[in-house]
């Protein structure tokens, strides 16, 4: 199990949909954040991508020097730039970080953005861009460890001659992580990715759409590796917790729900639509109502795009959650809190330790010397076993 947590390059907050409880998220806090992950061994970080977020491959560059062990899950957006010159970034990027690019494949679902970024394809035309992209992206890397070049003649893109210099760290290359919930998505998953995302929906739901892309890669010979990306909101209790989800959006006022929905509805991504479904648009908007699976909640996605459930409750709660997604088949979890900082924090002290990880970390039981937990009546260190228990 591989657990990540999220860079929040598009702003970070103790309430949704205000300014109140906010914070300025510059170059110190990103540093704060990513050392932190670093150092209670999440596995990575998910850098989002869009003209709401600060450019993602600038941000991970910038955080290569003030982490050691961290991935980066960095974007790349087919249309914005070549597949050469993104092999190139990537080949690049792992070089220096000593192979810790990890690659996310994003087709784009919102026809303004695209459109003001000078792509103006369609869904099923993005998506057949998409695989020629990242076909071309795949081939050039893997040739470069034999300094080969690459020709290929497609629908939307083409490439002569396209050859790479210095390689990448990682052989053939960096791994490409992918998410869509269309039909064309999945094709595309089955095809080239090799680790398909989905948003949090229910279990069933999710078992669906493994099964679905698991399918088809098995008829192309191929396997794919699955994760989710969820919100958590963990608590030690679970009143504490639901009470914690009901203030995160307490400043949202019924103006601000009925703006975010009509964009989310603009939009062509199939993903985006079922994450609206969940919620109902924002018409459903109590606990009971939004609590659409046992301890997934919806509330996030009344004013936040992609995407908007969490997982809300006690640690062993949570944990039992993450298990029985775990169970389907997913062994990668994005995951994610308000504000980030914290809620790195609070979720690696609470749930990490009940989860079917290797304990690679200090606070899981490695190899620290110094203080854990304050010292009882300057005499006895407390046991981090029975902290643990």
């Amino acid at each position: 199990m591989q657990i990540f947590w999220f860079l929040p390059t598009h702003g970070d907050s103790r309430y949704l949909g205000t300014s109140e409880g906010a914070r300025p998220v510059d170059l110190a806090y990103l540093q704060q954040i990513a050392g932190a992950a670093d150092n209670l061994g999440y596995e990575g970080v998910l850098i989002p991508t869009g003209r709401s977020c600060e450019d993602p491959w600038v941000i991970a560059s910038s955080l290569i020097g003030s982490t050691k062990k961290l991935k980066f899950l960095v974007a790349v957006r087919p249309g914005l730039h070549q597949p050469s010159l993104a092999a190139r970034m990537a080949a690049t990027f792992d070089r220096l970080s000593g192979g810790r690019v990890l690659v996310n494949l994003v087709t784009g679902g919102d026809q303004a953005e695209l459109e003001g970024d000078g792509v103006y394809l369609d869904h099923a035309s993005r998506y057949e861009q998409s695989a020629e992209f990242i076909r071309i992206w795949r081939e050039i890397l893997a040739r470069s460890h034999g300094g080969l070049a690459f020709d290929y003649e497609g629908k939307h893109l083409s490439v002569k001659g396209a050859k790479l210099l210095y390689p990448p760290v990682q052989n053939p290359h960096p791994p490409v992580w992918f998410g869509g919930s269309s039909a064309a998505a999945h094709e595309l998953a089955a095809e080239q990715v090799d680790a398909y995302l989905t948003w949090g929906e229910p279990p069933a739901e999710v078992a669906r759409k493994i099964a679905d892309v698991r399918n088809r890669a098995a008829r192309k010979g191929r396997t794919v590796e699955f994760g989710i990306r969820l919100h958590v909101i963990v608590r030690e209790t679970e009143d504490a917790a639901w009470k914690a989800a009901e203030e995160l959006i307490s400043r949202v006022d019924d103006e601000t729900v009925i703006r975010a929905q009509a964009a989310f509805a603009r939009m062509d991504s199939e993903g985006q639509r079922r994450m609206a479904a969940l919620h109902a648009g924002g018409a459903r908007r109590s606990r009971a109502e939004l609590e659409i699976s046992p301890n997934l909640w919806a509330g996030v996605g009344l004013v936040r795009g992609g995407a908007g459930t969490a997982l809300v409750g006690d640690s062993k709660t949570v944990a039992a959650r993450i298990e029985e997604y775990a169970a389907l088949g997913l062994d990668k979890f994005i995951l994610s809190g308000y504000p980030h900082l914290e809620e790195a924090y609070r979720f690696a002290e609470l749930v990490f330790p009940l989860l079917s990880r290797k304990a690679k970390t200090q606070l899981a039981g490695g190899s620290l010397s110094g203080p854990f937990g304050e010292v009882v009546a300057n005499l006895d260190a407390p046991s981090r076993l029975a902290s643990q228990s």
